[in-house]
């Protein structure tokens, strides 16, 4: 018979089992003994250190919960799991609102580029920016005065509510400047040339309404054609954007600064013009609305103050739960080393990590920022709309993707979740090797159908060029649109393209298929046989507590003192209850555990469990 002085928790059921069967075998250890063990089970361990596994098992097991079984663990309201459905609502609600405004701006700043395009160059067609250039001297000086001349009768030409620039009392003039080489004598026909690479910058200012053409402005002004660099006309224009009154927003002044660039650059007799503006938002001095009531900016202030607040209070939450993780992290991986020998792999370790919990901390970072710079725009502090909307664009996004991890709490959604992350690592592999042909075939296209194909003049082009053909895209004009100017590079095409579409529509596509079919196929095998894949798994499966079972309520922080209660119980009760017959002991085992002190307090059923009181 069983004479161990320390008979754990765990052992009860088996001892209950053997004696439950005496009647029909006399071997009370056969099934006992032919029950496997996890590795930590070979190793004599005290009643106080099985108590302390099994706190540490209860422990972990408690973190890997889903809310509801959480609730149902400790009572515990899911209120992480509440507010990160409340920061939804108002990070959407919060974006939508930026939006509409942003919309409003960029049709405004985008409305007011083609009235520039239209005033101020001359037969300028809509679409047609890419084409636009002059060949010869006199269009140079005919544009240049056309613009002059536009500028200084804006008042006239102008339907929307342009104005020039004040300094003081004064107007800004329009700045004229050429910038060419210092010296250069260049002789084609004799193929010889000399010239100073030393670049200079001649500027000429013109007060609107006073001069009324280039001529008048300087009469002996001369072009510098054969070293010209570039040609640049700068102004600044400023207006008020008044769409803004019927969504009751205050409207705003802005300051249009345009650059008109005549690029000479590649001197090859065709002079480039372009034209564009960069934007000043800046809030009205002074203004008066009647017949309608604006709306108050301290309630938008107030409203993106709640999402600070609400992303800062899941910030913190979400890093407890992170530094939680690697503090049971910490204490699986002591425990394995010392009573298994072994090191925890880091599969294991990373299943503390929970990524969802690092992608809740970075969508949060990034709303903050946002929402802080949105404040700054709306006190007109800062005006830079693209970079406030890539931090609340890019946390909004990763807010909404967060909605996938409360998904996976149903079996049939949860085998997708799991697929992809176990499919992670081998894709990220397979991306590394097919991102290596991928380049290669990117440099060679790039430097051998450059100089006959527009999509492949430079690398980007290149890139997007053949990411389309991947997709099916735009595949026979990018077939049709090769040049056959040299025939030996016209069948080098052939080969290259052929050959790339093959390769990765039949071949490289084919594989990444493969790799995530195989995938869900091996996570849809294991839930299925339920066995356990890992030693983190194993170590869990051994503890069958069930989260309404009442065992979980017990507190972390009190682990310590049920150990020392129990060890205080064993000393005192060692005398009477080392004289029970095992049977004798198992039966008030199982007369303990009927009467559901375990919902009452565990320490209690410890006690009752271990000392008959």
């Amino acid at each position: 018979m069983v004479e161990n002085d320390h008979l754990s928790e765990c052992e009860m059921p088996s001892i209950i089992q053997q004696c439950s069967d005496m009647e029909e075998s006399t071997d009370l250890y056969a099934e006992y003994e032919t029950n496997g063990h996890p590795p930590w089970a070979d190793h004599h361990q005290s009643g106080e250190d099985l108590d302390n596994v099994d706190c540490l098992r209860r422990k972990i097991k408690y973190y890997f919960m889903n809310p509801c079984e959480k609730f149902h663990a400790r009572g515990r309201k899911p209120w992480k799991l509440c507010l990160q459905i409340i920061k939804i609502a108002i990070i959407t609600m919060q974006l939508v609102s930026f939006g509409l405004s942003n919309q409003m701006v960029v049709t405004f700043r985008e409305e007011n580029l083609m009235t520039f395009k239209h005033l101020f160059l001359k037969d300028y067609v809509d679409g047609s920016m890419d084409t636009y250039a002059v060949y010869r001297q006199t269009d140079v000086y005919d544009h240049l005065d056309y613009i002059i001349q536009q500028y200084g009768h804006l008042h006239n030409t102008t339907v929307g509510n342009h104005e020039y620039e004040k300094d003081g009392a004064s107007y800004t003039p329009l700045s004229l400047c050429q910038s060419y080489y210092r010296n250069g004598t260049i002789y084609p026909g004799n193929e010889t040339f000399e010239i100073d690479a030393q670049v200079e910058t001649d500027c000429l200012d013109v007060y609107p309404m006073y001069h009324p053409s280039l001529r008048g402005v300087l009469p002996d002004f001369e072009l510098r054609f054969k070293t010209m660099i570039s040609v640049n006309v700068r102004f600044v224009l400023k207006a008020i954007n008044l769409q803004t009154v019927r969504h009751r927003e205050l409207p705003d002044c802005y300051d249009f600064t345009v650059m008109i660039t005549f690029n000479n650059q590649a001197h090859s007799g065709r002079i480039k013009i372009d034209l564009e503006n960069d934007v000043d938002i800046n809030e009205c001095r002074d203004w008066k609305v009647t017949g309608a009531s604006p709306r108050n900016i301290h309630l938008t202030l107030l409203f993106d103050s709640l999402i600070i607040i609400t992303c800062i209070i899941s910030f913190t939450l979400c890093m407890r739960s992170v530094l939680t993780g690697i503090r049971l992290q910490n204490e699986y991986t002591l425990y394995c080393r010392k009573h298994t020998g072994k090191d925890v792999p880091w599969s294991d370790k990373l299943e503390f990590v929970n990524g969802w919990y690092i992608l809740i901390i970075v969508s949060d970072t990034l709303t903050i920022i946002g929402s802080i710079l949105k404040i700054d725009i709306q006190t007109k502090v800062l005006t830079s709309y693209d970079v406030c909307s890539i931090f609340l664009g890019t946390g909004t996004m990763f807010v909404w993707i967060g909605v996938i991890r409360y998904m996976g709490y149903f079996k049939k959604y949860n085998i997708l979740i799991l697929t992809l992350r176990a499919a992670f690592p081998n894709v990220i592999r397979f991306i590394c090797c097919a991102g290596i042909i991928y380049l290669s075939y990117c440099f060679c296209g790039w430097i051998v159908l450059g100089p006959y194909h527009e999509k492949f003049r430079t690398l980007n082009t290149v890139s997007e060029c053949l990411f389309s053909l991947i997709n099916g895209d735009d595949m026979f004009p990018t077939f049709k649109n090769m040049k056959q100017k040299s025939s030996l590079v016209w069948v080098f095409s052939r080969v290259y393209l052929y050959t790339f579409v093959s390769l990765f529509i039949y071949m490289i596509l084919s594989l990444f298929i493969t790799i995530i079919t195989d995938t869900y196929d091996t996570i849809k095998q294991q839930q299925q046989s339920g066995t356990p894949t890992t030693e983190l798994q194993r170590f869990l499966s051994e503890c069958n507590d069930l989260p309404n079972s009442g065992v979980y309520r017990l507190k972390e922080d009190n682990c310590f003192l049920n150990c020392c209660i129990n060890r205080y119980f064993r000393e005192n009760c060692y005398s009477k209850f080392n004289n029970w017959h095992p049977c004798e002991k198992a039966n008030q085992f199982r007369t303990n555990e009927s009467k559901n002190m375990v919902s009452v307090s565990k320490t209690y059923y410890f006690v009752v469990t271990r000392c008959n009181i």
